[in-house]
């Protein structure tokens, strides 16, 4: 769909009214031409040359520290409350959207949106084919910001086998900056003694939580940002926490630690053994891994389907029965799987159309590769005019018109910021393959999911309903499950191509409902 306006129309009297929303997630998206200024310009550029009226403007800068979406929020709120606005405009696809839920809210308002960038409008008219482009696109951007994340935790896994607490200070240390650079954390000589002390008097076996948490709080312990008093169950934690015997926990796995410790580990454990011997009645089994937990709801009252294990073998799922008693009676996993997967058939595509679709995908990125591109030349570029810089100071330094300290100084520096060009030029090399490889193996993932699901965990049978699946009920022994964008479109396409079949219908062309002029249902903005 173009962006441009229908030349064969007048100009509206009256312009439409939108918002706009920018995003940035992290400091190296700012280098990369990714800065809420730059997204900004081009947003109010596309607002003058289209004529609209930009009501407000909404902007979310996400730090590590800082991941969430107040003004988001805001904008979802106010598109709510203002039915007259309805047009909303963003740079791109993965400015808007993190996650499928955030799709999901916003296909949900019924707007029209206006990816600037990417030249393309997205609303209930658009053509199938654009709708199923653009939810490839959603799911992976989804990935793309889980592999961000993924980097991120890997940074945390080095730090941790350096003996690096990774994160925010628990409770009686303060992150603090090394000698080295690099962000440590140190006893907090207000808050420590008093962890200290926790662990002396719960070990004396005088006191319990309850009553150690008022003795906390008559003593002033308070948590380190709001002053309010520190509540029992962070008492719990502080007393659970192994970090504060020099060694800790970061992903299942222990390290010894960097930072001095505030307690002993035979005070850790006499903590532990009281802790464990106080909740001895009250633990339970293992729990166990239900295929389908969390995911299916019940049709009669809506509650939650749960699982549960009967003669320590079968497993039947069954209504909560939070809203009362409810008449659906147990149903076995194995019906339930069973209708999953004849569900799942749905989606199967052959060859051809496979193909064709992962060319269109192909083609549908083409302003990303452009934007790499320009990226990586940027880079390339910024590392050029750093290594001219050395060079010449260099001469300066042999000319003695700069001394030994200035040169150091200001080398060191800059080949720290040569070291992070090559470093985001490999990246951005890898990403936009990764990028596209991510969509095609999602394309493959909807072609085999009938005949994958069967043969896989109860772990991964989830992972893979809980993806294609938004919303799933049962009632009166029979599935109801609705599939996510875009799967939804190749499912019906795949079920109209089946009757056609059995119909002995025989379609000169199997991928014309996709092609744009095919598209006749549905309006293009030439």
């Amino acid at each position: 769909m173009s962006l441009s306006d229908n030349s064969s129309e007048s100009v509206n009297k009256i312009a439409p009214k939108a918002v706009a929303y920018a995003r940035v997630s992290s400091k190296e998206q700012e280098r990369e031409g990714f800065s809420i200024p730059a997204q900004q310009k081009l947003i109010n550029e596309y607002v003058v040359l289209q004529g609209i009226k930009l009501n407000k403007s909404y902007v979310d800068i996400e730090t590590a520290k800082q991941s969430g979406r107040r003004e988001f929020n805001e904008m979802v709120t106010y598109l709510k409350r203002h039915k007259t606005v309805r047009l909303l405009l963003v740079e791109k696809t993965d400015r808007l959207y993190r996650n499928l839920k955030d799709w999901v809210t916003i296909d949900e308002l019924g707007v029209e949106i206006h990816f600037v960038k990417e030249g393309t409008v997205l609303s209930n008219e658009s053509r199938s084919s654009e709708k199923f482009m653009h939810g490839i696109k959603v799911l992976m951007a989804k990935n793309y910001i889980d592999n961000l994340s993924e980097e991120t935790r890997k940074g945390m896994i080095e730090k941790a086998e350096q003996g690096i607490w990774p994160t925010y200070a628990p409770m009686g240390y303060l992150n603090i900056v090394g000698p080295n650079g690099k962000k440590i954390i140190e006893i907090d000589t207000v808050k420590g003694p008093f962890v200290s002390q926790l662990y002396e008097w719960y070990s004396s076996g005088k006191y319990s939580l309850r009553e150690l948490g008022k003795k906390a709080r008559q003593g002033g312990f308070s948590y380190r940002k709001s002053g309010a008093p520190v509540s029992t169950s962070t008492i719990q934690k502080i007393l659970r926490n192994r970090i504060y015997t020099g060694i800790f926990e970061w992903k299942g796995k222990l390290y010894k630690g960097s930072h001095s410790p505030l307690i002993t580990h035979e005070e850790w454990i006499r903590v532990q053994g009281i802790l464990d011997g106080r909740k001895v009645s009250k633990i339970r089994g293992s729990v166990h891994n239900f295929a389908f937990s969390g995911l299916i709801s019940c049709g009669h009252c809506g509650c939650a389907m749960v699982g549960e294990i009967k003669k320590n073998k079968y497993i039947y799922y069954h209504c909560t029965g939070n809203k009362g008693k409810c008449k659906e009676p147990y149903t076995r996993e194995e019906e339930l799987g069973r209708q999953f997967s004849e569900n799942l058939s749905c989606l199967k595509f052959d060859d051809d159309v496979f193909e064709w679709i992962k060319e269109a995908l192909t083609e549908s990125f083409s302003d990303e590769k452009r934007e790499y591109s320009g990226s990586i030349e940027r880079l390339t570029k910024e590392h050029h005019t750093l290594q001219n810089r050395i060079d010449r100071m260099y001469i300066d330094k042999l000319d003695e018109k700069v001394d030994q300290n200035f040169y150091d100084k200001n080398r060191f520096e800059w080949r720290e910021q040569q070291d992070r060009c090559l470093s985001d030029i490999e990246r951005l090399q890898n990403v936009e393959n990764i990028y596209m490889d991510e969509g095609i193996q999602l394309l493959r993932l909807a072609k085999d999911a009938h005949s994958m699901f069967q043969n896989q965990s109860p772990a991964d049978q989830s992972k893979m309903l809980n993806l294609f699946y938004s919303n799933c009920s049962w009632k009166r022994g029979v599935l109801s499950a609705k599939f996510r964008q875009p799967f939804d479109l190749l499912a019906e396409t795949a079920i109209i191509d089946d009757h056609n079949k059995m119909a002995g219908i025989i379609d000169s062309d199997p991928f014309e409902k996709w092609l744009p002029e095919q598209d006749s249902n549905l309006r293009q903005i030439d």
